[in-house]
Formats: structure tokens, C-alpha cells, sequence
């Protein structure tokens, strides 16, 4: 670390010092064991501006104070067929460890529906693996490997990319807008394979839209990505989707639906999601548990955000104008709300 970024550390611990008990206390939470290294997250999102870098971190802070972020693993989505309709709309798994032990993220973008549960669910859900990831399987992989593993790598499967993905832009800003504000510089690289014309189009326009910092960690690879992912992990972490070319986000896998990272079945939502109900005994006593969603405040999205969304909305409405199958008629009334 270099004598200047040593030196912003040093200043924004100072500052920290200085916030009230309870804001001390939800910080513990986010670094875990580990401040140095987290403040260094927010002052690369801030381009090293200490002052920007305070703010932002205050600003999480008091929203997981007001959201009670802290007490998120102890609130199950019940009943189960609730939590595995979620799962089965939201395509996002563990599928296994980098050959550097970085936790392997995929999600199924392009098969994603987000049609089985309210916004609510779905947002809760999201936050609930961002915290699970933060606090339990970062920690273990840092254990495991001897050495901090702070960041983990994700790979985005397109299969499926259509144009009705534009009623789901709304939720994904929202998701979005509360990573990059919240969970700031988690993923060290996006691997982005599967891919169809249509995202190959928005690419084109979204691309320049992007931070550098951004766009340095996106890589596009060739079909399912296999041979290029196989470099940095072994076979057994490789997402189902990846494993052979037009595999796609296929729900059922050779193996079953244990091989597949997405499914409630797999070993990494069983153990999520048990560990979210045994926290939430643990806190039965207190209160007992209640069906509903666990409401969270929704950040209003950054200008670029917002931009980004509406050349996205565009590029598919050019790419609906163009198709000669009658797909147009399918954006008939879409409207990308908040974008």
C-alpha cells in the first residue's frame, strides 16, 4: 500500500473516530475485523477523496441504522415455497471458489424473472446474500486461505436476453443503486458470457457511459466462457451455465438441481437459508417471527445510473423497431419507471 493511500487511510480513521456509538457499532459489521481494508473499499469508489469517502460511509451507515441491515439474517422469507419461488425468479448462486479462493458469484441475468414475489422480497433476498457473503463467507474463505479475501469474482450468464427484461430495469436499478453506495468495490471482476445480440447492441452504448474503474473490471468472454474461466478456478467451481457451450442458465442440470447454484436446493442457498432461520430463533424471544417482507429504504439512483437506464430502454426499443417477428408489439406500453 502506498505511502498516500496510507496516508487517506489514517485521516478517514481519524474522522471515524469521531461518529456517534451506534454508527461505530453497525461498522463493525460491515469490516469485520478488517477497518483498514474497508475504508480503502469507499475511498476507491470516491476516487481517494477522503471527504467524499466519509460521507458515502456515513451515508451506508445510517441506512443500515434505519433499514436495521443488522438484523437482516435473522428475518427468513417464509413460508419455504415463498423463498424457493424467489429463488426460482432470482438467479443468483455460489457456485464455488477462484484458484485464489475469491467466492465465484453467478447469476442467470437473462432468465432472471423477478415475477413470483413482491419488490420487497426480491430486494430483501439480494441484501440478505450480500450480508451472508460479507459476514460468513468472505470470513471463511479468509480463514481458509490464510490470506484477506475481501472481494469475490462474478459471472453473468445473458441466455435468454429478451425484450421484455426492460419491466425488470426498475428493480435492477434499485438493486444496483444499493451496491454501489452500500457494498462499494466487492466484486473484483464481472465475466459476462452467453451472450445475444441484444445485449451486444447495449453494450456498444452503455460501455463509454461506465466509471474506468468500472469498465476495468468487465470482461465479455466467447460463448459460454469455459476455457477463459478455467484459468482462474477449477472445473467443480465453474457456474452449471459455463460448463459446456449452449448450456445456458438451464434449471436442470446432468447432475440435478444440486448442481445447479441457483436452485434452493443447492448447498449454498440450503445453508443460507438455514443459517438465516437459526439466527431468527436465536431472536425468537425477543420477537417472534412474523410473515412479510422485510422493508427497506430504496436509494434514489446517481445521475449516471439513471443515464445508464434510459440508453439501456433505448437500445431496446431500437433493437424491437429493427426485428422483423412481430416482436415489437411486446414493448407496446413498456416504460422504464424512475430511470
Amino acid at each position: 500500500m502506498g505511502v498516500a493511500n496510507q496516508e487517506a487511510i489514517k485521516q478517514f480513521r481519524l474522522l471515524m473516530e469521531e461518529v456517534d456509538e451506534p454508527l461505530k457499532n453497525t461498522f463493525e459489521n460491515v469490516h469485520q475485523g478488517y477497518p483498514n481494508e474497508t475504508l480503502m473499499r469507499f475511498l476507491k469508489a470516491r476516487d481517494m477523496n477522503v471527504g467524499k469517502a466519509h460521507k458515502m460511509l456515513l451515508d451506508c451507515l445510517q441506512w443500515r441504522m434505519d433499514s436495521e441491515i443488522d438484523n437482516i439474517l435473522a428475518k427468513p422469507i417464509i413460508p419455504t415455497d415463498l423463498y424457493r419461488a424467489v429463488r426460482d425468479s432470482q438467479l443468483v448462486g455460489l457456485s464455488g471458489y477462484s484458484k485464489e479462493g475469491l467466492p465465484v458469484i453467478a447469476v442467470g441475468v437473462g432468465q432472471s424473472t423477478f415475477d413470483k414475489a413482491s419488490v420487497n422480497y426480491y430486494v430483501q433476498s439480494h441484501i440478505q446474500m450480500n450480508e451472508y457473503r460479507d459476514r460468513v463467507v468472505l470470513p471463511s474463505a479468509t480463514k481458509k486461505y490464510g490470506q484477506y479475501i475481501g472481494t469475490c469474482v462474478k459471472v453473468l450468464d445473458m441466455t435468454g436476453l429478451r425484450l421484455s427484461a426492460l419491466n425488470q430495469i426498475k428493480l435492477l436499478t434499485v438493486i444496483s443503486t444499493i451496491d454501489d453506495l452500500n457494498y462499494p468495490e466487492k466484486t473484483d471482476t464481472y465475466y459476462i458470457v452467453n451472450v445475444p445480440y441484444i445485449f451486444s447492441a447495449c453494450w456498444k452504448v452503455v460501455k463509454p457511459l461506465l466509471q474506468e474503474r468500472t469498465r476495468k473490471k468487465i470482461q465479455v468472454l466467447q460463448g459460454c466462457g469455459r476455457d477463459e474461466l478455467l484459468k482462474i478456478m477449477d472445473y467443480a467451481s465453474l457456474p452449471h451455465f459455463c460448463r459446456k457451450e449452449g448450456s445456458g442458465s438451464s434449471r436442470h442440470s446432468d447432475n440435478g438441481r444440486t448442481n445447479n447454484c441457483f436452485s434452493l436446493d443447492h448447498p449454498f442457498h440450503q445453508e443460507l437459508y438455514n443459517f438465516v432461520k437459526q439466527q431468527a430463533l436465536l431472536r425468537e424471544s425477543i420477537a417472534p417471527i412474523r410473515q412479510g417482507s422485510f422493508h427497506v429504504n430504496f436509494p434514489e439512483a446517481a445521475p449516471e445510473g439513471a443515464e445508464i437506464a434510459r440508453k439501456i430502454e433505448s437500445e431496446f426499443h431500437k433493437f424491437g423497431n429493427q426485428n422483423q417477428n412481430g416482436l415489437t408489439k411486446s414493448l407496446s406500453g413498456l416504460r422504464v419507471h424512475g430511470a
